[in-house]
């Protein structure tokens, strides 16, 4: 079985039948595509039964010495090659796991960053005395994003349908196109309805997207990074220290940090939308805080 062939049903599957989201389709694509060109580059075989251990070695070492590639984004592309291994297994479409002994390389542990109380404050400040036309859409998208700690990509997905005023509810279609159903601040829910008023009617029909650009073309992920950047260097916050995740960092500290209303990290877990719970790990460096306050 050719290489190419291979992977292009590879992608289909993950697609159809694993239901997988664009982005991860888009980064197993290239990494598959990577690996493709190393081969022919090389002058090693695309037939599938001629493929070794060592090929993926070379690559890996290929990777990391003539391209710098970190640790983590390696883990991936190791992780995308040994699933394709695995499935092309399953298929039949070679003998021997090719992958079998190839070890990602362990990535460092670092610890979120996330804004604190009053850098939070100030960007909402900011936000609310915005008098510029994209201001109320500003303030709504990112007090959203600092409430609900949704990704970026799940907030420029957000169609009017998703919404449920009366419940006070935002339904999220997480990685994998898996739902979610997540509560909405009481600060949020007049802002949607401040934003509406500055829609035409055929925007705000169930089935369209909640979010414009300038351009009245429906915001992508590029472009509200874009405008967050822009307004965190009026809000007067340093805007190379703090990316649209960290806004989902903070929602999950700043929760976790409540000692009012303890927040356990299976909670957290299902809010994220992570698929396991080592992933909402991270944060329990909150329960460390925890442990030395009480030190």
């Amino acid at each position: 079985m050719n290489y190419v062939q291979a992977a292009d049903d590879y992608l289909m599957y993950l697609e159809v039948e694993k239901n997988y989201s664009v982005n991860t389709l888009k980064s197993y694509a290239f990494d598959l595509k990577l690996y493709g060109e190393f081969l022919l580059t090389n002058n090693r075989s695309l037939d599938l039964n001629d493929f070794t251990s060592s090929s993926v070695r070379r690559f890996v070492k290929d990777q990391v010495i003539n391209h710098q590639i970190k640790p983590r984004t390696l883990q991936r592309r190791i992780s995308c090659l040994k699933s394709f291994s695995q499935y092309c297994l399953k298929e039949n479409y070679m003998k021997m796991n090719f992958t079998e002994g190839i070890q990602a390389p362990k990535a460092d542990k670092k610890l979120p960053k996330y804004m604190s109380l009053q850098e939070l404050k100030k960007l909402f400040s900011y936000l609310e005395n915005d008098s510029r036309p994209q201001g109320i859409r500003n303030e709504l998208m990112f007090k959203l994003l600092a409430t609900t700690g949704m990704r970026r990509q799940e907030l420029v997905d957000l169609t009017w349908e998703q919404l449920d005023f009366s419940s006070q509810t935002i339904k999220i279609l997480g990685k994998g196109k898996k739902e979610r159903l997540l509560p909405l601040h009481p600060t949020v829910l007049p802002l949607f309805l401040k934003y509406q008023g500055t829609l035409k009617e055929s925007q705000i029909y169930y089935s369209e997207p909640i979010f414009y650009n300038a351009r009245n073309q429906q915001l992508n992920p590029r472009g509200l990074h874009k405008i967050f950047k822009q307004v965190l260097e009026r809000a007067g916050l340093p805007s190379h220290r703090f990316s649209l995740h960290h806004l989902r960092h903070t929602f999950a500290t700043l929760l976790l940090q409540n000692d009012k209303n303890k927040v356990d990290l299976r909670t957290l877990q299902e809010l994220l939308g992570h698929k396991s719970l080592v992933t909402t790990g991270m944060y329990t460096h909150i329960d460390f805080e925890q442990k030395k306050k009480a030190i």
